[in-house]
């Protein structure tokens, strides 16, 4: 990361090489080239927009999701735009905190939905990770009522040379049930914030519109503070309360 901060700030005659340099060469090595010239019409770029401003707005207002970092319209590699967050160190994960990420990550869908009443292919990622977590919280952690306290997972890895699942038929269908009712419940969970909030995040989506890539501040400007605080922020917390006492 440090030489692709130096080959940014070289490449604009700079003598130091300042923050900039250092977030831009994360977008660089994260999310690949900057793609400006790549050909995108205005209705396609507001939708890109919406979508990005639904993650941010969800994230924002969940206590669990992870602190936003940035939001930016600008093509890199596959992507069109992306939500950069930065996630907080976890020992564990209760299943509020997992449900309140996959609600964050189908605020970009679910954003399309209340803006346009229509949804689009851009969600092709967002909706592979949420298939993951949900599945993961039914067959793996035991974290569904359903399914119960079991696991199908094998941490010896002779399942993957089984020719068959470690489950009947009918309780696949039962996977696939809660795993599906999971995920549209957090869709609908994200659009009812959204609809909430529609006026910020058309406001957010102008700016990004205006702007292309925001930041933290931008958010706080529309949205105000968030109103939760990050585990470092409770730890110096408590840290503060003992040194009081």
């Amino acid at each position: 990361m440090c030489n692709e901060a130096a080959l940014i700030a070289a490449r604009k005659n700079k003598k130091t090489v300042g923050k900039q340099d250092f977030l831009n060469a994360v977008d660089r090595i994260v999310g690949g080239l900057e793609k400006k010239n790549k050909i995108i019409t205005p209705e396609e770029k507001k939708t890109i927009a919406i979508h990005e401003a639904g993650h941010a707005i969800v994230s924002w207002l969940l206590e669990h999701a992870a602190p936003l970092v940035k939001v930016t319209i600008v093509p890199r590699g596959q992507s069109l735009g992306a939500a950069w967050y930065l996630p907080e160190e976890r020992q564990i994960v209760r299943t509020e905190q997992m449900l309140d990420e996959m609600c964050a990550t189908l605020g970009g869908r679910a954003a399309e939905k209340v803006v346009f009443n229509k949804i689009s292919t851009g969600a092709l990622s967002d909706l592979e990770k949420v298939t993951r977590q949900a599945r993961a919280m039914v067959s793996v952690y035991g974290l569904n009522d359903t399914i119960g306290n079991i696991t199908y997972y094998d941490s010896t890895g002779q399942a993957e040379y089984n020719f068959t699942k470690p489950y009947s038929e009918n309780t696949a269908q039962k996977i696939d049930h809660e795993i599906s009712q999971i995920i549209e419940s957090e869709y609908k969970r994200a659009i009812d914030i959204l609809k909430t909030s529609k006026h910020k995040l058309m406001q957010l989506a102008d700016r990004l519109l205006e702007k292309e890539v925001i930041f933290k501040d931008d958010l706080e400007q529309i949205l105000g503070k968030r109103p939760y605080q990050t585990n470092e922020e409770k730890i110096e917390a408590v840290k503060k309360a003992k040194t009081i006492d």
